[in-house]
């Protein structure tokens, strides 16, 4: 059975925001089986199958913006008409215009203004928050920071996300309020929070109203895709969409 974990936010009427899981497709093998990418060395017609799915069931009107994502800042809008943009997040600004950011561990973030005439889907690993991914979305949006709202979806939690020194320094140069991000272990690394690290950024913007989950890609692997936990996956889709 395909599942959908809907955004617990207080989006406006029209705007809906949801997360697949790997359940309800038709890959095979370690992309089992609800497989949306199409760059992870699965069968194309596979994937193809799963997106008319997903489509299928959320009953939407146009085929999601799918990215080729870089771990970047860059943005696009969702109606440019280019198959497979290169960016790591996309704007959508009227209905038929639906956002997607595909992940399996690194964290979707998804953005709506409180009016619900803009929407936008951004993939947050640790190097695209590092370089401001989240940033250079909300100066896209072109909306007061005070009046989006983010919703943070399913992603790898601080127990079992081990970085080095490197990445742990790439935030605190930054800001210093990221060191509580990091709890050292004893193998002289870090366990990094991308939650608290996306919403320490979004705060920083002056975005008040964050919300999610602590849902973890690595901890339910009957449930989710995971890099970390194995290094051959599918990947999951985060959506926004007006209606």
């Amino acid at each position: 059975m395909m599942e959908f974990i809907e955004a617990d936010w207080d989006a406006p009427p029209g705007v809906r925001g949801v997360a697949t899981t790997r359940a309800g497709g038709t890959s095979q093998g370690p992309f089992a089986s609800l497989n949306l990418a199409l760059h992870v060395g699965d069968d194309a017609t596979a994937v193809r199958s799963n997106r008319a799915r997903v489509r299928e069931a959320l009953r939407l009107t146009a085929e999601p913006c799918w990215l080729e994502q870089e771990h970047g800042t860059r943005v696009v809008n969702a109606c440019q008409g280019v198959e497979r943009p290169r960016a790591d997040a996309s704007i959508g600004r009227g209905p038929g215009q639906v956002c997607a950011v595909l992940t399996a561990d690194c964290l979707p973030v998804l953005l709506c203004t409180r009016a619900g005439d803009r929407v936008a889907a951004v993939h947050a690993g640790w190097r695209g928050l590092a370089a401001g991914v989240i940033e250079s979305t909300l100066a896209a949006l072109e909306s007061p920071p005070d009046e989006v709202l983010a919703w943070l979806g399913p992603a790898i939690g601080p127990a079992a996300y081990e970085v080095g020194e490197d990445v742990r320094a790439r935030f605190t140069a930054g800001d210093a309020r990221a060191a509580g991000a990091f709890t050292a272990n004893p193998r002289g690394r870090w366990q990094a929070d991308l939650r608290a690290l996306a919403r320490l950024r979004l705060h920083a913007a002056g975005v008040p109203a964050v919300s999610g989950h602590n849902l973890c890609t690595w901890a339910e692997p009957e449930r989710f895709y995971s890099c970390r936990r194995e290094r051959t996956c599918g990947r999951m889709a985060t959506l926004v969409w007006i209606e």
